[in-house]
Parts: structure tokens; sequence; C-alpha cells
């Protein structure tokens, strides 16, 4: 295995270029283990660590700027409030020492529907910068999952930073496990309220061959909310809202059997975690806009 580190992006991209099957490695919480274990073994390891850019972020107007490698602690410690839904994703990532070192580059790469970050970026709705020697694209993160393990970028492209833009409402985020820590997810469900365009969005980890987003589910609420009067009034959404939202979050789901839950396990825990996630957003909106109103209804 030859070990490639270069010093620059620029040195980077000519390496993946020269070298398209050299798997790039910053964090290396995803890599390391699958070589200890010797399920991979790689030609070439591109090593990304002194690259400082990809360890940067960048709050703009509307958006955030996030780098590759930037660690899930960092996002915990300062991006809480532009990326809320980012944030509590990253608290339930392994332990101390995996949020100091893995980023969301990472999951996006590895691309395994039991990545942390995916639900939370497929609920804020981001794009996926990356970038090869023949030029820069943006990658819509609905269109960035391909399959199994397996992702939209080119063999010879890196993926330099994610775009997400600034919560704008509450974001949430649930995981379940078999136990509080240093835990895959046996599934994970992420919720997003954008009041600015009255739209909900859904993000859905470990539940499918790839993170999927339920979309019948939020189509359902976003007409609901709106036929409503919700997003004005700030009442508590109904329990039949409720109920019907969680049914449709867990149909979109299209699980496996296997060690850590079955199928039919899976699809019930995402009903439950988006009633529940939907329940706490909504006392989140209605007390943020429009003062407190009684307790939810929804949970």
């Amino acid at each position: 295995m030859d070990f490639l580190r270069p010093a620059s992006w620029e040195e980077a991209l000519a390496a993946k270029a020269e070298h398209p099957t050299a798997v790039p490695i910053a964090g290396g919480t995803d890599v390391m283990v699958e070589i200890n274990f010797d399920h991979r073994r790689p030609e070439y390891l591109l090593d990304l660590n002194r690259i400082g850019e990809l360890n940067e972020w960048e709050v703009g107007e509307k958006t955030v700027r996030l780098g590759a490698s930037v660690p899930y602690t960092q996002i915990m410690e300062n991006l809480r409030a532009e990326l809320p839904g980012l944030a509590l994703a990253s608290h339930t990532v392994a332990s101390p020492q995996i949020r100091n070192r893995g980023g969301v580059g990472g999951n996006l790469g590895t691309a395994s529907p039991a990545g942390d970050a995916h639900p939370a970026l497929l609920a804020a709705g981001c794009e996926v910068e990356v970038e090869s020697v023949r030029g820069r694209r943006m990658i819509p993160i609905d269109d960035f999952y391909t399959g199994v393990k397996r992702n939209a970028m080119a063999p010879d492209e890196l993926i330099r930073s994610v775009h997400l833009p600034k919560a704008d409402g509450p974001q949430q985020f649930s995981k379940v496990g078999t136990r509080n820590a240093m835990v895959i997810a046996v599934c994970a469900f992420g919720i997003a309220l954008h009041p600015e365009t009255r739209t909900v969005r859904t993000g859905i980890g470990s539940a499918a061959p790839t993170p999927v987003r339920a979309k019948e589910a939020e189509a359902f609420l976003t007409a609901a909310l709106e036929e409503g009067g919700f997003w004005e009034s700030g009442s508590p959404i109904p329990p039949s809202v409720a109920k019907q939202f969680a049914q449709l979050a867990a149909g979109a789901c299209n699980p496996i059997d296997d060690v850590r839950g079955s199928a039919a396990y899976r699809r019930h825990a995402v009903g439950i975690m988006a009633r529940r996630t939907l329940g706490w957003t909504w006392e989140s909106y209605r007390g943020n806009a429009h003062g407190s109103k009684g307790g939810a209804q929804c949970a």
C-alpha cells in the first residue's frame, strides 16, 4: 500500500487524477476500521490532513460552507445555532476521540446508510462541493447517494466542502442504537422545519439501501400545516396529523434484517422517531414564534 501525502489542495487533486483508485483519508474513522479488519486493502491511501482549508468553515448570510474535514466537535461547539440538526447528530457520533477526528466529508465519501450525518444533511437540503483537475461542481444532497455505499462522485473527484442553508426554523435528530454511545445506528431520523418556504424536509438513516427522505410524509405535513393555518396560528398539531406523518415516514423505509435489528423494528422505530421529532420541532417553533400555548399534543 502506497501512502500519498499532498501538501495542498491542488496537489491532492493531481494525485487523485493520477491514481483514481486512491482512497482519501482524513479522520480515518471509517477507512481505518475497514483496513484493520482486512475488509479493504487499497493500493493507495491519499492523506488529506496537511490541507488546512478542509478544516475551515465560513458562515455567510444564508449558508454555511463546511470544509469536508471539519470535526464533529467543532460543529457541536461552533455551529449549533446555524446547523442545529447536524449539531445534534454530531453529538451521537461514537466517542469524543472520534468526534475530534471524524467529519462530514468522511460520512459522505463512505456513503454508508448508517452514517449519522446523512439524515441531518438531507433534512437541511445541502449541496456537496466536489472537485477534480477537470473542474468543480455542486451535487444536491438528494442526488448524491446512488446505492449501497455508492455516491455520485467520479473516480477522480474529492469532496471539498458542504454548503448548508442556515436554519430558519427548528431542527431535530433522533437515533436508535443498541446502547447510548459508541454504536452504529439501528435507524435514525432527522427533520427540519423551513418556515420561510413553509416546507418540511426529513432524512432517514439505516433503514434503506441509501439514506432517504420521507417525501410523501413531507408533502402531507406541508399541506396539512398550510391548509390548517398552523404556520400563522402556532396551534398544536392534531394527533391525527402526527400519526399520519409517522405512518408515511415509516412507509418510506426499505430496511433489511441484520444483527442490529429487524426490518419490522426499523419501520416501527422510524415511525416513533418521526412523531416525536415532529412534536419537539413544532413545540420549539411555537415557543419561538408565538410564545407558549400549552403542551405538545403530537408526541
